[in-house]
């Protein structure tokens, strides 16, 4: 049996440094086998010592005291603050709180109904935009991908398709800043000396800026259109305009490219990964491309965009949700112990990191069967049921879930069956999927495939 791609484990004991050169090469595959069937397991420096967690209790403890017990490591809040800011993402305490009380309105169901025709319309020129690059010869699809999730965010934010300049200058830099930013470095596994290179490249912190000075100029622009009472009714216009029920304040200029900031790197980096290796998916199991197809086929009129068709996409929505389970966008989360814990009979200092791995949850073997298998009909069955609710953390879980989860869930399964019901997708065996983590789960050298369109 084929089985997905999946990084060859490292030896279980190996020095610090070769751990380190490891880690700063890639992070998947510095970790060894075992963690794949370990609760939980101690990483041990001479400055500081870390935890994976993988027993779904004590996850679940982690995710629902995130606020409080468990906040944000600071050592990654500092590496992205140069282009996130204070956002969602990085900030804690009250002014969290503040920023959901803002910002999950926008999210909720009647507003999803509301930006679809805009997904839809992104949807569309992806598939027209790749008819005219089949010719060529295979395609690395992570590009493709890249390219219809940030058009969705500035669709569905700005009321703006990628072909605006401002929105392309915004999308054209965060590959850059992708490119140039390491998901890990020495600084990451020690304490925060002065003499230690930052997590943010120098590189990383000039092309933050010139992201946030676009974004910028953008939400700047949507405050004088507000004003003047000419403002479209999109996501920027909601949330500028949504005051916090409890102090009455809404997001000024900078609070707001704080949040663009994230939504783009939330909402496009990890659409655009799923997306991405749900193709790769596809690709390697045709016969669930034919059913995706087939499914798209019988339930999408493309000359018409109606939001009761994406309920009926079951198909597509399982091969998404599988996808994520094996190649979640987001592999690991690091939290910070604020106060001294006991997990498993180990006492767990202040300060150390407590690293929750959605890579090796997913796969765990003493919870999912037959894990490293791509199985789109598991979570239809009871004990698929019951690992979905255990161990599933794709959009994080607690009072720090993703609030653009069902955001996502609307536009990935829409997208993948608007592109494979134009188009098949196959493998070029000569270039491999090999999963690395960069700000998402990508693929070490693209993910390239032959595409070639449906009679």
């Amino acid at each position: 049996m084929t089985l997905p791609p999946k990084p060859k484990s490292r030896p279980r004991n190996v020095s610090l440094l070769q751990h380190a050169k490891l880690f700063r090469k890639d992070v998947l595959s510095a970790q060894p086998e075992h963690l794949y069937g370990a609760w939980m397991a101690e990483f041990r420096t001479p400055f500081f010592r870390s935890y994976m967690v993988n027993q779904p209790e004590l996850v679940k403890t982690v995710l629902a005291e995130s606020l409080t017990t468990f906040p944000k490591s600071t050592r990654i809040r500092d590496g992205l603050a140069s282009l996130l800011g204070n956002s969602l993402f990085l900030s804690s305490g009250e002014d969290w709180a503040h920023q959901r009380r803002i910002v999950d309105p926008a999210f909720e169901g009647g507003r999803l109904r509301e930006v679809f025709p805009k997904m839809w319309d992104s949807a569309v020129a992806a598939v027209d935009r790749l008819e005219g690059q089949i010719e060529a010869g295979p395609i690395e699809v992570e590009s493709i991908t890249s390219h219809v999730a940030a058009d969705v965010i500035f669709r569905t934010l700005f009321s703006l398709p990628i072909t605006d300049e401002t929105a392309a200058g915004v999308f054209d830099e965060f590959k850059d800043y992708q490119r140039s930013m390491p998901f890990a470095n020495m600084s990451s596994l020690l304490p925060r000396f002065k003499w230690l290179p930052g997590f943010a490249s120098k590189r990383s912190k000039e092309t933050a800026k010139v992201i946030r000075g676009l974004i910028r100029k953008l939400t700047s622009e949507r405050r004088v259109a507000i004003d003047a009472g000419t403002a479209p009714d999109d996501l920027a216009t909601k949330i500028m305009t949504t005051p916090d029920p409890e102090t009455g304040k809404c997001f000024d200029t900078e609070e707001m490219v704080d949040q663009v900031a994230i939504f783009f790197l939330a909402g496009h980096e990890t659409s655009a990964s799923a997306l991405a290796w749900s193709l790769y998916m596809l690709a390697l199991y045709p016969e669930w491309q034919e059913k995706v197809a087939t499914e798209a086929l019988e339930m999408i009129d493309p000359e018409t965009a109606y939001f009761s068709a994406v309920s009926k996409l079951r198909i597509s929505r399982d091969v998404f949700r599988e996808t994520m389970r094996l190649y979640p966008p987001v592999p690991a989360t690091v939290r910070e112990a604020a106060c001294p814990v006991k997990f498993r009979n180990r006492d767990i200092k202040k300060g150390s990191q407590v690293i929750l791995s959605a890579w090796h949850l997913h796969r765990h073997t003493k919870i999912w069967d037959r894990p490293d298998e791509f199985d789109p009909t598991r979570f239809h069955t009871k004990d698929g049921k019951q690992c979905m609710r255990d161990a599933y953390i794709p959009f994080s879980a607690g009072p720090r879930v993703c609030p653009g989860s069902g955001f996502a869930m609307l536009e990935g399964p829409l997208i993948l069956s608007m592109l494979v019901r134009a188009y098949r997708f196959e493998l070029v065996k000569e270039r491999p999927a090999v999963p690395i983590a960069h700000l998402t789960l990508r693929s070490k050298d693209g993910i390239w495939l032959k595409v070639i369109k449906r009679a």
